[in-house]
């Protein structure tokens, strides 16, 4: 499906993304020429078996065709069997999965990428991604990562929770560049540097945790803000961070929450309005904290 490229305008220097050409299909095309959808589910702490198929049956008949998995997440087979009870053609839905801590290195970076392509259940996944930057066995890992490339084993190779300094020595040595770095972000934790760095080196910028897990859905700002687009603060969030060209993979379990994060292409978050949940970062991380990761 060829989609319309967003206008993007600059405004303080902050890159923003009109949404007139938007909507649940739209996709963007990575640095390798994989096409990844602009707005998905993550599944992070959905529980294995039939929550998570749940989920995932529920994002999908909503229009999704992004999921995010992960090994850590133990619901990695759920997601498979969820995409293959669904109907939809293989090629229609895209699926990203991580590699873990303990499966950092060359030889048990192979091994673990090829343990999640099989517990999926698919010939290989749309994005393979380093969880977190293991101080001292970056480089190996990531050379694992380009061979599962290679392979065929995934069709894009990216990384996630990697600061400034993390993509910095990454691109000093590889021969990819990634893909996608997976970053918490919200208007609380809006990491301009990081964001504007990785537009620069063509690495698409992806958000977890963009309802910041809860616990700034009751912030008196964002009510009234939400309540000016006659929209709910968690889709007020969601096309914040779509305004800005970040790809979206807001987190429920639960099908009407599910629905209610996808109706977020019907309106624009005005100039004045986008500025001022910029304004509101106050460095806040719900998940976790990679900013002094040697």
């Amino acid at each position: 499906m060829n989609v319309t490229p967003p206008k993007v305008q600059e405004t303080g220097g902050i890159r923003r993304v009109s949404m007139a050409a938007l909507s649940i299909g739209s996709k963007v095309k990575l640095n390798n020429g994989v096409e990844i959808p602009r707005f998905g589910l993550g599944v992070w702490q959905t529980p294995s078996g039939p929550t998570t198929q749940r989920a995932v049956t529920a994002a999908l008949e909503a229009g999704y065709r992004l999921i995010d998995t992960a090994k850590m997440y133990g619901n990695e087979a759920d997601v498979g069997q969820a995409v293959r009870e669904s109907g939809i053609p293989r090629d229609d839905v895209f699926i990203t999965t991580k590699l873990w801590n303990s499966d950092h290195g060359y030889e048990p970076a192979l091994k673990a990428g090829e343990g999640s392509v099989k517990r999926i259940g698919f010939p290989s996944v749309d994005l393979y991604l380093i969880h977190w930057p293991v101080s001292g066995l970056r480089k190996d890992t990531w050379r694992a990562m380009e061979r599962l490339l290679k392979d065929g084993k995934a069709r894009a190779i990216g990384v996630s929770n990697y600061m400034i300094p993390h993509l910095e020595e990454l691109l000093a040595t590889s021969k990819v560049v990634p893909a996608v770095n997976q970053v918490e972000l919200s208007p609380f934790l809006f990491s301009k540097d990081l964001v504007e760095f990785c537009k620069k080196h063509g690495i698409a910028v992806e958000a977890y945790s963009p309802l910041t897990k809860g616990h700034r859905l009751g912030d008196e700002r964002l009510k009234t803000l939400a309540a000016k687009y006659r929209k709910t603060v968690p889709q007020l969030l969601i096309r914040w961070g779509l305004q800005h060209g970040i790809i979206e993979i807001p987190k429920s379990a639960r099908p009407e929450h599910i629905r209610e994060n996808a109706r977020v292409f019907d309106f624009e978050i005005r100039g004045e309005d986008m500025r001022a949940l910029d304004s509101m970062g106050e460095d806040l991380h719900m998940a976790w904290d990679p900013t002094d990761e040697p």
